[in-house]
């Protein structure tokens, strides 16, 4: 087999010019496939984890029909303290469960003594916010946490609503909230810090402690309308969500019905649809590798037979089996594919390397996004592992072509 494998290296220098210009393609394939899996890998990372890390996480719970009225924040779908307690006793015996928060989201009016706007706001628990949300602190572009995410009688609040309403860190503003029952309440609160400006839902929201929020809202019981749950592990999460979805199948209503309901950041954020455009894109680039190294292989195969026909009628001729010479020409393509794979893989690990030493950075919406390209070993493998098997593929009919000539016909080829 060996000596196959020699005679085919030897067959490809010969015709170098050819070798090099399949070769050419199909390390040009491999650099576009590697990068665009790097970049697009990358661009989704950072923001599934800018969504899930500093707004929503990986799963939300909320009382049944909360979610289909969200944009309202309605608050007679909040979630009760019984059912709150069953929630926390479950995700206490989750081992895949790092952190959660409880949350309560309601709707007010934010002045700043000369003018008013709209507001959406978030009441938290510091402690299990910054647990479960550990970039939301990152997002903090004025203020300071020294003493807590956010302290009684403070707010964080967007940077857009800052700029336009002119609020600076440590200024007095007033809150005015609406209660279930249609009861006014107006508070003061000083700014404790600016937060920037994030895409997806929640990504310009205020937040306050959660006693703040219950005060203004004038609640008595210890009732919220979501709860942020962080895995372990993100990979993870439909084996989790489908753990904890039946836990909480045993919480029911007065009617006898699921009272909860379960989702994951997919679920609750937009940006699900361009993670899934991404992953489609993926699997398209890799199929049009599949077509370049097919095509290329293919073709400079066919060339080397119909060039060597009485090459191959000679060898038949003094005994060749035809799975020796079959095995020449698969050898070939083998060759052809391995050399463009090697080159590929070096210039393209070389070229993640130069954007992760000169970042790219480019605006995605309000926010300047920078990117830091990698990929995975495994990936790597799997587009050399492909790119390999389509080249012998693309070898075989020609190669099959050649074990079975007839010696006598082939010497007779001019």
């Amino acid at each position: 087999m060996l000596k196959v494998v020699k005679l085919a290296a030897r067959n490809l220098a010969r015709y170098w010019r050819r070798t090099l210009l399949t070769s050419g393609l199909i390390i040009l394939g491999i650099v576009a496939v590697l990068l665009f899996v790097a970049v697009s890998g990358s661009f989704k990372n950072l923001m599934v984890g800018q969504i899930t890390d500093s707004m929503l996480g990986h799963l939300q719970v909320h009382r049944k029909g909360y979610v289909a009225s969200i944009d309202n924040l309605p608050l007679n779908l909040n979630m009760k303290p019984g059912a709150l307690a069953k929630v926390e006793q479950a995700l206490q015996g989750m081992d895949d469960v790092v952190a959660w928060s409880p949350r309560l989201k309601f709707g007010a009016m934010f002045s700043n003594y000369t003018e008013t706007t709209s507001i959406r706001l978030n009441g938290v628990l510091p402690e299990s916010e910054a647990r479960t949300m550990p970039m939301l602190a990152g997002r903090m572009v004025e203020g300071s946490i020294a003493d807590g995410l956010v302290q009684r009688g403070k707010l964080l609040i967007p940077q857009l609503l800052a700029k336009g309403m002119q609020v600076k860190v440590g200024d007095t503003v007033v809150l005015v909230a609406t209660n279930l029952d249609g009861s006014v309440n107006g508070k003061n609160f000083v700014v404790q810090g600016i937060l920037e400006a994030a895409t997806g839902p929640g990504g310009r929201d205020g937040y306050l402690h959660m006693d703040d929020a219950r005060e203004l809202l004038r609640m008595n019981s210890g009732e919220v309308s979501e709860i942020a749950v962080r895995l372990k592990n993100l990979d993870k999460l439909d084996a989790a969500k489908a753990r904890l979805a039946k836990a909480l199948s045993e919480v029911r209503n007065k009617q006898g019905q699921p009272a909860l309901e379960l989702h994951g950041w997919d679920q609750l954020s937009p940006f699900a649809n361009i993670a899934r455009m991404i992953d489609l894109l993926d699997i398209f680039i890799r199929v049009m590798l599949v077509g370049i190294v097919l095509i290329s292989v293919m073709n400079v195969m066919m060339m080397a037979v119909y060039e060597r026909i009485r090459e191959i009628g000679m060898i038949s001729a003094i005994g060749t089996a035809p799975h020796r010479i079959l095995g020449l020409f698969v050898s070939e393509g083998l060759l052809l594919g391995l050399l463009g794979t090697l080159i590929g893989t070096v210039l393209s690990l070389a070229l993640i390397a130069v954007l992760n030493q000169w970042p790219v950075h480019f605006a995605f919406g309000r926010e300047q996004i920078v990117l830091a390209p990698s990929i995975a070993t495994m990936d790597v493998l799997l587009i050399g592992g492909i790119v390999l098997l389509v080249a012998a593929l693309a070898s075989l009919q020609p190669a099959w072509k050649a074990a079975r000539m007839d010696p006598i016909t082939a010497l007779r080829h001019v």
